[in-house]
């Protein structure tokens, strides 16, 4: 964060500044502010930037409450297994202290949900033993809707709402 305010500051200061072309070893003028800002941004490395983040958020069914009022964070960070990160957090609505209960961790993804071979399917605590691990899943026709999954990576069927916006 600090890096990202101190480009931004150099930047203003350059923008500010008079902005004057020079010219290049082949002839060719160059704007000599945007060539500053350019090789300024790459001095910060890659992991240094905002990780992508998918926030999809609703109320889960409970059997004693009013409901689960959820929050799923999907963090895709650069594309590696290491960097795929979670974050779900659940407050009983009407019992107990309305604290929230997070849980961190890793997720994979899966290919195909039901019948929609696009469809994806998070796999959250992927690495950790079977009873750890939670499904949620959306179908490409529906990205924006994600369900709650049974153990067989199954929508569960009910006349209840198992799935959470995205945001």
């Amino acid at each position: 964060m600090k890096k990202l305010a101190l480009i931004f500051v150099i930047s203003a200061l350059l923008i500010s500044c008079n902005n004057k072309k020079t010219q290049n070893a082949v002839g060719i003028a160059t704007d000599t502010t945007s060539t500053i800002i350019d090789e300024t941004k790459n001095l910060i490395p890659q992991s240094d930037s905002l990780p992508q983040v998918s926030i999809y958020e609703g109320v889960l069914p409970c059997a004693d409450c009013r409901g689960i009022k959820t929050v799923l964070k999907i963090y895709s960070g650069d594309g590696t297994m290491e960097s795929h990160k979670f974050e779900l957090s659940s407050i009983y609505q009407g019992k107990g202290s309305g604290k929230a209960f997070t849980q961190k961790g890793h997720y994979n993804t899966e290919r195909g949900l039901e019948d929609d071979p696009d469809g994806t399917i998070y796999v959250l605590n992927y690495d950790k033993p079977e009873a750890e691990q939670l499904f949620y899943g959306y179908s490409a026709r529906t990205p924006d809707k994600i369900f709650l999954l049974d153990k067989t990576r199954k929508i569960i069927k009910t006349k209840l709402v198992y799935s959470l916006t995205k945001k």
